[in-house]
C-alpha cells in the first residue's frame, strides 16, 4: 500500500509540473492569479484525497490507481478526454496572453467555489463506494451499492463531475474554454452509456437497481 500511495503523490507531483507549465508557458507570465489559484485547490485537494484514503480505504486508493481500459472504445474516449481536459489548460494560458476573453473577479471566485464542491461530491462518491475504480470493470464479489449519493442517480462519479467540468474555464478565466468543456461532457455520455451496459450484463444485481434508481446522471432529468 505505501507504494501506491507514494506513486500516486509522485503521479500527483507530475500532473502539477505538467499543468504548471501548461497554463503559464503559453500566458507568457506568471502573473496569472487564476491559473494559480486552481493549480493550488487541485494539489491541495489531491494530497489530502491520497492521505485520508490511504489510510481509511486503501483497497480504493489501489482501485483507482489504474488507468488501463480493456475496451478500445472506452481508451479511444479516455485519450480525447485527457487531451482535452490538457488542451483546456493550455488554450487558457494562451487566452490570458492574447485576452481573447474576459471573466469578472467574482465569476472565476464562483467558479473556484463549484470546483471545490466537485471534488466534495466525488469525495462522498467514493467514501460509499471502495469499488469505484477509474476503470469500467467487475470485481469478484463486487456489490451494488445503492445507499447515499448511489440512491439519487446511478452514475453519482459523472454528476459529481459535472461542476468541475462546467466551470473550470471559467475558474482559468478563459469563456471560450467553454467549448472544452461542451467535448469532455460530451465525451463522457457514451462511456456512461458503455458502463451501464457493461454492468447490467456482467454485475449481478445490478438490472434491479437500474429499475430502483430511475436516473442516470441528473436527478428528474435524465
Amino acid at each position: 500500500m505505501a507504494n501506491t500511495q507514494t506513486s500516486l503523490y509522485v503521479r500527483t507531483g507530475l500532473a502539477l509540473v505538467f499543468m504548471a507549465f501548461l497554463l503559464f508557458v503559453p500566458a507568457g507570465t506568471l502573473a496569472y492569479w487564476q491559473a494559480w489559484v486552481y493549480w493550488l485547490l487541485f494539489g491541495g485537494i489531491a494530497a489530502a484525497s491520497i492521505g485520508y484514503f490511504s489510510k481509511r480505504d486503501p483497497a480504493l486508493l489501489e482501485r483507482r490507481s489504474s488507468m488501463r481500459e480493456k475496451e478500445a472504445s472506452q481508451k479511444c474516449i479516455m485519450a480525447a478526454f485527457i487531451a482535452a481536459y490538457y488542451g483546456l489548460h493550455a488554450f487558457a494560458g494562451l487566452d490570458r496572453r492574447f485576452g481573447w476573453s474576459t471573466v469578472p473577479t467574482w465569476l472565476v471566485l464562483v467558479a473556484d467555489l463549484f470546483f471545490l464542491l466537485s471534488f466534495v461530491l466525488i469525495f462522498f462518491v467514493l467514501r460509499a463506494n471502495s469499488f469505484a475504480s477509474s476503470t469500467i470493470t467487475v470485481e469478484k464479489d463486487q456489490p451494488v451499492i445503492t445507499t447515499g449519493p448511489y440512491a439519487l442517480v446511478r452514475h453519482p462519479m459523472y454528476a459529481a463531475s459535472l461542476p468541475m467540468l462546467i466551470f473550470l474555464p471559467l475558474a482559468l478565466g478563459t469563456a471560450w474554454g467553454l467549448f472544452f468543456s461542451a467535448l469532455m461532457i460530451g465525451l463522457l455520455v457514451p462511456r456512461l452509456l458503455y458502463e451501464e451496459r457493461f454492468l447490467r450484463k456482467n454485475l449481478p444485481g445490478y438490472e434491479a437497481y437500474c429499475r430502483q434508481t430511475r436516473f442516470r446522471l441528473l436527478p428528474g432529468l435524465w
